[in-house]
């Protein structure tokens, strides 16, 4: 049976060993690089649960660090099945059927809920009582929407979308969001405010069941709001209340809902903030300020919070590691396949560049232009599209999610002037930090078969390797403590 609300799924992260607390922290820049050190040092590192941090009462806590390893992933979408800790194509493989497979179930509108513990509206709004961190030393305030949900609904079509895009306190009753053009919760917004009116149907949530968010941050098809995706990937509705100012959908076991409006004539200076790029990408500029209306809570709130930037320095394979790179990997692959590309054998979104700027894919070779094929689609396809840089077609015989295997096959299978084709004019945005500032919006693709060419396929150097019957076997002669 699947578990039940953030605090249920802290329980199980516990019982699985992975769950760290610290008390104590400051919410200025203390916590941010806390739960950067948890994964550096052991990467993907732990969830890392923050109490009694500075200024605040014990029991309001910021979780961070929830979706990034194999067990925690798991764990929210519903997977029962086994994998160790680095078997990221296996597991990509299982989760890449569970959404071909999956079939949405509506969310079920119930009456109450944890989330109306408390109820604050007029004088008694301030944003500030929760432990909003300061994440890093540049970023321009503090941002409570990191690990968030953003709901709004389509004012023509009438589908909700939840999108997860940064938020932060302007002062106690006014948020900011920054939201990349062509996402579905900008789209909405702008079909408000070229009517001219506010926006009235938005939704921070900034703590709530971790598959939200895994839902929230990835390329989920237009029209499918994130809720019934969720409730397909539980095998049950997701219990949501609606809004008493929005009549939007909130989960009903989340930490923190905030409803409130963009308001279309009125805007503050947002940003920086350390983004998933690791630079302070999209600089400050103005964006619509959203008056709050109604702050729902529970006793004991929890923040989720997502520190994704700076470089990690960890020997692992892949870096560090977040449900993106499982989830964009997976759909990606399937987005492959419905093309009608045969032999895929495996795709990765490395998280250097955060999950967008570098794709691998292993292809089994079957015609010529096979590999450019896969190239070409999977930079262009929906969940591959936006913020794209470098596509490295590989060869079958290469684990995509290990980078000095995707290296040593650019070393050594490719040739700069027969492997490299350019895409031009492709969708970017803002976070592009290698595109002059007033050229952002469009940027290139580099599609680099790093596989040995179809034509010479069979005559190609023979690639040194042992059996893969031979790791089972040596397992089970000498156990596999034999690693250690």
């Amino acid at each position: 049976m699947t578990y039940q609300g953030l605090r249920e799924w802290l329980d199980r992260v516990d019982e699985l060993g992975e769950l760290k607390r610290i008390d104590g922290a400051h919410w200025d820049q203390e916590i941010g690089y806390l739960r950067y050190l948890a994964r550096t040092k052991n990467c993907p590192g732990p969830a890392v649960l923050f109490d009694n941090i500075v200024d605040y009462p014990q029991g309001y806590r910021v979780l961070t660090g929830a979706a990034c390893n194999i067990n925690r992933i798991g764990l929210c979408l519903n997977i029962e099945e086994q994998f160790g800790l680095n078997d990221w194509m296996p597991f990509v493989r299982t989760v890449k059927t569970k959404l071909k497979e999956l079939t949405p179930i509506p969310a079920r509108e119930v009456n109450t809920g944890p989330v109306l513990e408390n109820v604050d509206e007029g004088d008694k709004i301030d944003l500030f009582k929760f432990p909003t961190p300061k994440w890093h030393k540049g970023d321009g305030a503090r941002y409570i929407g990191t690990g968030d949900l953003i709901i709004t609904r389509d004012p023509e079509e009438g589908w909700v979308n939840v999108g997860t895009y940064r938020t932060s306190i302007a002062d106690n009753k006014t948020l900011l969001t920054y939201i990349d053009p062509g996402r579905h919760g900008r789209l909405h917004r702008e079909k408000y405010f070229r009517q001219g009116k506010p926006c009235p149907v938005v939704v921070v949530v900034v703590g709530h069941d971790p598959l939200l968010h895994v839902a929230a941050g990835n390329e989920i098809p237009y029209g499918v709001s994130e809720f019934d995706w969720c409730g397909g990937i539980k095998g049950e509705a997701v219990d949501v209340i609606t809004g008493a100012y929005t009549g939007l959908p909130i989960p009903a076991d989340a930490e923190i809902a905030i409803e409130g409006e963009w308001l279309p004539d009125e805007s503050r200076i947002e940003g920086p903030f350390a983004e998933f790029t690791g630079y302070y990408g999209s600089g400050s500029r103005p964006e619509p300020v959203m008056r709050i209306k109604r702050v729902l809570y529970r006793n004991d709130p929890i923040i989720l919070g997502l520190m994704n930037a700076g470089r990690s320095r960890s020997g692992y394979a892949s870096g560090r590691i977040d449900h993106r790179s499982v989830l964009r990997s997976a759909l990606i692959w399937n987005e492959l396949e419905g093309a009608g590309i045969p032999g895929v054998t495996g795709v990765w979104c490395n998280t250097a560049g955060g999950t967008t700027m570098l794709i691998a894919v292993s292809v089994k070779q079957m015609y010529p232009g096979h590999a450019k094929q896969v190239g070409a689609i999977a930079s262009q396809c929906h969940a591959g599209a936006q913020l794209g840089r470098y596509v490295f077609v590989l060869d079958d015989d290469v684990d995509p999610s290990y980078d000095f295997d995707v290296l040593w096959s650019l070393a050594t299978r490719s040739d700069p002037e027969r492997s490299i084709d350019i895409l031009r004019h492709c969708w970017s945005g803002p976070l592009d930090m290698a595109i002059p500032i007033e050229e952002r919006g469009f940027n290139s693709r580099a599609i680099i078969e790093c596989c040995r060419p179809f034509d010479r396929y069979n005559k190609y150097a023979e690639w040194a390797q042992f059996p893969r019957t031979l790791r089972t076997d040596l397992e089970k002669k000498f156990g596999k403590s034999i690693y250690e």
